[in-house]
């Protein structure tokens, strides 16, 4: 490589196009497609001061490295060649964090320096000896779950794609995290789990990905999804759970025949229909909502 100004006097756009970029591409990443670079993850937090309102910056990372679309496995920051190799290793670790990614690094364009999170252990890399796409998807399947591996359902819940079209979104971060989490911990086998976001962060969009995603790679074959009210559950129908349109259905216990009804996958009803209730605000009592159910349905059958 011919070199124009000295190394030292780069700035940090210089290392990364001329020295990190190459060194990652080299290594296998750049055929993936698994690469982005300047990736803005959050759109900067609101600050409220009386009636006024500011945003600050947006948080982006350098390089984000993905095992596939919305699995990410690697974060690298970049610093001119002023700043010791590990000078932003802790700002790497920290979107790693807030992005739930087991591998994060920092280069100044002489080597890189590892942090991984599976195992808590740090090392300098030669700059021609990153980790390839094999090498770093191995060591994490091989350390996770305190090493004793990933499942082969795990293997498959990560392989599985989200949904997506012309019409959806890209999940924000946290939606992301939210959603591979849940499917990781089900295809771990564990059977109840409480996800709980705010008002306004897409509970319903995660709910439809994590659905979605487990109908897909087979690891459940029936859902009931249940709203206190009606309003709640036609909006779920009718949008973030149109793509699964045929094979949704409403229960209707005054209707339905339970000679045909189980032919569905995902089934929306209302706690209060259950348990026969007239009004939405009515209590629901449990033996009755499970007695009320099992008119339509055998006990094993969700």
């Amino acid at each position: 490589m011919v070199v124009i100004i000295p190394k030292s006097q780069m700035t940090e756009e210089d290392i990364k196009l001329n020295f990190i970029t190459p060194a990652i591409q080299s290594r296998g990443w750049k055929d993936k497609i698994t690469m982005e670079t300047k990736v803005k993850f959050t759109d900067g937090k609101i600050n409220l001061k009386g009636n006024l309102a500011s945003r600050e910056s947006a948080k982006k990372a350098d390089y984000i490295l993905y095992i596939n679309p919305n699995n990410p496995i690697a974060i690298i920051e970049a610093k001119d060649n002023t700043h010791a190799i590990s000078h932003g290793l802790q700002q790497a670790m920290a979107y790693a964090k807030m992005l739930d990614v087991p591998f994060a690094y920092s280069s100044n364009g002489d080597a890189f320096y590892e942090h991984d999170f599976l195992t808590g252990l740090e090392r300098e890399i030669p700059l021609d000896e990153f980790p390839t796409y094999d090498e770093l998807y191995e060591r994490f399947k091989r350390e996770s779950n305190n090493h004793q591996g990933l499942s082969p359902l795990e293997t498959t819940i990560i392989n599985q794609p989200y949904y997506t079209s012309a019409t959806t979104h890209s999940p924000r971060y946290y939606q992301r995290i939210a959603v591979n989490r849940t499917v990781d911990a089900i295809a771990r086998g564990q059977k109840r789990l409480l996800l709980v976001m705010a008002t306004g962060t897409g509970k319903t969009y995660v709910a439809f990905q994590i659905v979605y995603r487990l109908l897909k790679a087979g690891l459940i074959k029936k859902v009931l999804y249940l709203a206190d009210r009606n309003i709640l559950v036609d909006q779920s129908i009718s949008q973030d759970f149109a793509p699964l349109s045929k094979t949704i259905h409403k229960i209707n216990f005054a209707k339905d025949d339970p000679s045909t009804i189980t032919s569905y996958e995902v089934y929306f009803s209302l706690y209060q229909q259950l348990s026969d209730k007239q009004s939405d605000e009515d209590d629901e009592n449990e033996e009755e909502a499970l007695s009320r159910l099992s008119q339509l349905f055998s006990s094993d059958f969700f």
